[in-house]
């Protein structure tokens, strides 16, 4: 077994021939790695799959042996100060390599087609390849300051993934939004770091949990300067992940590519808070205040989550702040206690919101030819509707993956969020309530997206589609703009013509005006296959098999993927993979976890969490399903003749557009952070340039041309009399006289 284990430094080592590569062969072999680019993409999903078998075999070792392993050497080494390097494999890493490989695969396979025509092809792989391998680094890290190096690295990534159409002012201003917002986390991870060394003179996990819980038992550190320690470590987990108050970079952070979303914004970038308070949490479990400082964020994460997503028309930033409840879900079962049902629920809703963000993309690439290649009309839920029947594989990997993200068994995210709002009720009431409360609200909003995309007719006129409109069948960029000299090398232009005149959602021709190709065109590697044929195709249409194959094992896990934690126990024979895979870190924690299962309190508290979510389903249905009765056209109160005081109908109509504008206004918290933060800090950088320029300037060119100027009058008050002289010296101490 050690054998195998001497070889770990390969998992964030092996991705990164494909950046260095596709780097080299853009400056010495630039024609030919654009001719062979998706060469680079097969390179991409072929290495990541060797780590997530190691990794996968790595973990199996862990669930039979329930040993760590770890190897250090020494980076630098001084009197007072030594830093060591290594890697960790326990099974907190083990299931994160195993999670971050897994979709980082499905992800990679889906963008080779998703991302074909753009331009950035080679440096999306590049930079995709660069952070899986940056993530996986940071998951295996054997101490605080390598971890803080892997930190900034997936930082960097996501702010160039964020900004990957960089010429789009909205993506650029998002990516410098993220950036700048997790500077703020980063700084206080940071003297949080050098606070903890400064107590135990330790970067290394095991000796700086061992020196501080004993510092702290025996009241041989300042219990305020260690609170405050932790709570900068937890700044650092607030803003990558995405918690009130830090979260307002996500939702811009949906400007990137929709691949991107699916795996740093669903699955692991955002998931790298919930794994340094995992890592740390024996560092914050002997600390009271914070784990219930903790809980206070998160339960106010998932509810504002919750409700900033009822009312946006963008399907990715609805399912963005959905991301943003569910990641407060799991910091609060960290900060209730709850080690094991965090982690269980980070891995099932990151398979099920990946799910959910590449079946958004599918939808996305197939409503682009008919809107063009706009973000805010491709994306626009309110532009959408009817695509059940054009979409039909992508519709039902959405269905399930939208009934699992609302708990509805058996899919995977059941059996983690039951478990969580059963020890929310636990650990207090008011946080019981506001957790069921928020979970039917996640049914509620979740549906209403479903409902809004697939349901009832496609919300496009066609009328403006007669033929007027074209688009490329090789686009240099997807959202960039195109030169003048690019615009000369279109290979075919594809002219959208409806078949019939009604209108209504249907079939398109697409002819095909074949022109001859430039050589001088880079081709790509795979070509599209009767390009000089005229063909029908039915737009919205279904995407390529190479996007519907990620979404279809994405789906396979969002079934089965919950299996692992479900505790079911046989001749008293532990079968609950997750607590096994655990037991070494929960045995580290002192925890007393008990894997027996009263099924009659289960099948209560199933019935009672699942309840909810109809109730939010039942509700959302009402509100967004097409009625097709005979009450179509008709008030919903009045057709079940129900009597309501008027006052009383004013009242819940206002309340109800209170509560809407708050959700798509985003609480007004950004409004907020602009009128306070922004424009003090402008202001303040104003007036700093009025002072410097003014101020500090005035005065001295001042005192230079006062200088000047008393040169000038004393080169005529020097004419060589002594007489004059005389005179200015006895007027001079007449002066002084008088006054002094």
């Amino acid at each position: 077994m050690e054998h195998t284990y001497q070889y770990a430094w390969i998992i964030p080592l092996l991705p990164l021939p494909v950046p260095v590569g596709i780097g080299l062969g853009l400056i010495f072999f630039p024609r030919a790695t654009k001719n062979l680019r998706r060469m680079w993409s097969f390179h991409s999903v072929f290495l990541l799959s060797i780590v997530m078998i190691f990794s996968a075999d790595l973990s199996i070792q862990l669930i039979n042996k329930s040993s760590i392993y770890q190897y250090v050497s020494s980076w630098t080494i001084n009197n007072n100060f030594s830093l060591e390097f290594g890697y960790l494999i326990d099974p907190l890493t083990s299931i994160m390599s195993i999670l971050i490989t897994t979709i980082g695969v499905m992800v990679l396979i889906y963008s080779d087609n998703y991302m074909f025509h753009d331009q950035g092809y080679l440096r999306f792989f590049a930079y995709m390849s660069f952070f899986n391998a940056s993530m996986l680094g940071l998951v295996t890290s054997s101490n605080l300051i390598q971890i803080y190096l892997f930190w900034e690295l997936v930082g960097m990534c996501s702010y160039l993934l964020i900004g990957f159409w960089f010429t789009r002012p909205l993506a650029a201003n998002a990516c410098q939004k993220a950036f700048v917002t997790n500077r703020i986390g980063d700084f206080g991870l940071l003297l949080g770091i050098l606070g903890l060394y400064w107590i135990t003179g330790s970067f290394e996990f095991r000796d700086l949990f061992e020196i501080f819980t004993n510092f702290i038992s025996n009241n041989g550190v300042h219990f305020l300067f260690g609170t405050l320690c932790v709570f900068l470590l937890f700044s650092g987990a607030v803003a990558k992940s995405a918690q009130f108050p830090l979260h307002v970079w996500l939702p811009d952070a949906m400007e990137g590519p929709t691949p991107i979303s699916a795996l740093i914004h669903a699955a692991t970038m955002v998931a790298a808070g919930i794994f340094l308070v995992a890592r740390l949490f024996p560092l914050f479990i002997v600390m009271p205040y914070i784990m219930n400082f903790v809980s206070l964020i998160s339960i106010i994460t998932v509810l504002l989550g919750a409700t900033l997503a009822l009312a946006q028309n963008d399907i990715k930033r609805s399912l963005a702040y959905s991301t943003m409840s569910q990641l407060g879900y799991m910091m609060l079962a960290l900060g209730m206690g709850s080690y094991r049902t965090a982690l269980f629920h980070l891995i099932t809703h990151a398979y099920s919101k990946a799910l959910l963000f590449l079946g958004s993309g599918s939808i996305i690439h197939s409503m682009e030819p008919i809107v063009g290649y706009s973000p805010n009309k491709s994306q626009n839920m309110v532009l959408m509707g009817g695509l059940i029947k054009y979409v039909p594989i992508t519709k039902t990997s959405f269905f399930l993956g939208t009934l699992s993200l609302c708990g509805i068994p058996p899919l995977a995210c059941f059996w983690s969020k039951d478990e969580i709002l059963n020890d929310s009720w636990l650990y207090s009431q008011i946080v019981g309530i506001l957790a069921c409360s928020t979970a039917g609200l996640t049914a509620f909003y979740m549906f209403r997206i479903y409902l809004l995309t697939f349901e009832g007719h496609l919300n496009i006129n066609f009328q403006n589609y007669s033929g007027k409109t074209s688009s490329l069948a090789y686009s240099i960029s997807l959202w960039g703009k195109e030169s003048q000299k690019t615009k000369k090398k279109q290979m075919s232009l594809l002219t959208l013509l409806p078949i019939n005149n009604n209108n209504k959602a249907g079939t398109f021709f697409i002819s095909t005006n074949t022109c001859r190709i430039n050589d001088n065109v880079t081709r790509p590697f795979m070509t599209i296959s009767d390009f000089y044929t005229t063909k029908t195709l039915s737009y919205p249409h279904e995407v390529d098999n190479t996007m519907l194959f990620p979404l279809l094992i994405l789906l396979l896990f969002t079934f089965f993927v919950g299996v692992i934690g479900i505790p079911f126990t046989q001749e008293g024979k532990d079968l609950d993979i997750l607590s096994k895979s655990l037991n070494s870190s929960i045995n580290l924690l002192h925890k007393n976890v008990s894997n027996s299962v009263d099924w009659y309190e289960f099948v209560t508290n199933a019935t009672f969490s699942v309840s909810i979510a109809f109730v939010g389903i039942f509700f959302a249905f009402l509100l967004y399903k097409p009625v097709y009765s005979s009450f179509k056209n008709l008030n919903l109160i009045n057709s079940l003749k129900i009597k309501v005081p008027m006052k009383l109908l004013f009242l819940g109509e206002k309340i109800i557009n209170i509560i809407y504008n708050w959700s798509y206004n985003r609480g007004y918290i950004d409004s907020f952070y602009k009128a306070s933060l922004t424009a003090s800090i402008r202001g303040l950088a104003e007036f700093t340039q009025f002072f410097d320029r003014k101020i500090v300037d005035g005065i001295t060119n001042g005192v230079g041309i006062l200088s000047f100027f008393i040169g000038e009058v004393l080169k005529y008050v020097g004419n060589g009399r002594i007489s004059a002289y005389l005179f200015l010296y006895l007027l001079y101490l007449l002066i002084s006289f008088h006054f002094f």
